[in-house]
């Protein structure tokens, strides 16, 4: 019998933090390299490019995604699950939108209440890693981040999957829900439309202007947040 699901993103939604530079601060102290030295100072330019709407913002992510991973390689996976940890106790946990946190806890009960079978999804573009320390801290059953690709128990430096970003992280959700309602999903930008739509109730927390426009014409919930 497929389980009601509740479903949340992470960056943005329930934390304000920038995972990426969770990454590279970890990165730096734990596994430092020339590439790693130099990978900040050849990105950063390009941001501004994107802030000016001069380079898709999804796509530079995915990139840098992409490129963050190389910087893992050789790691084995124990070392991952501790930089995920590092990370979500260091920057994301500290950074938490509460009123998102409590938000989320508050409609897992009450979906508990009426069906204890409810399951609770993180779905982010993070490491994978990273989104378990955190689903931890949410009490979520599953974390849908993006899998870093592990052969013989080390890390390759290649991603096994496209960045679960986007339609990619609603289409995860789909298969995971595997025909379970999706009552209520919890989301903060424009790439979070597609995961937004998959719910009864959607909720766009702290919204970017994209989202805003599209939760506004559709008369979803809007969750205001600092």
């Amino acid at each position: 019998m497929p389980r009601p699901i509740i479903v949340s993103d992470m960056d943005g939604t329930l934390s304000t933090a920038d995972t990426w530079r969770g990454v590279q601060a970890w990165i730096m102290a734990n596994h430092p390299s020339p590439a790693a030295r130099r990978f900040l100072p050849l990105r950063l330019p390009l941001v501004a490019l994107v802030r000016l709407g001069l380079r898709d913002r999804e796509a530079f992510r995915a990139r840098w995604q992409h490129d963050h991973a190389r910087l893992l390689c050789g790691l084995p996976a124990a070392r991952l699950d501790e930089m995920g940890e590092w990370i979500v106790e260091s920057l994301l946990w500290p950074s938490r939108r509460q009123v998102a946190v409590d938000a989320l806890a508050t409609a897992v009960r009450e979906a508990r209440a009426d069906d204890p079978a409810t399951e609770v999804i993180l779905a982010t573009g993070a490491y994978q890693p990273i989104g378990r320390a955190f689903a931890r801290r949410v009490g979520a059953d599953v974390a849908l981040g993006t899998p870093l690709e592990v052969v013989d128990g080390v890390a390759t430096g290649r991603l096994s999957t496209e960045v679960r970003s986007g339609t990619q992280k609603a289409a995860a959700v789909t298969a995971m829900a595997a025909g379970g309602e999706v009552l209520v999903a919890f989301g903060d930008t424009g790439a979070d439309i597609p995961l937004l739509e998959l719910a009864k109730r959607p909720i766009a927390v702290a919204p970017d202007p994209p989202l805003r426009r599209v939760a506004r014409r559709r008369g979803w919930e809007i969750l205001e947040a600092t």
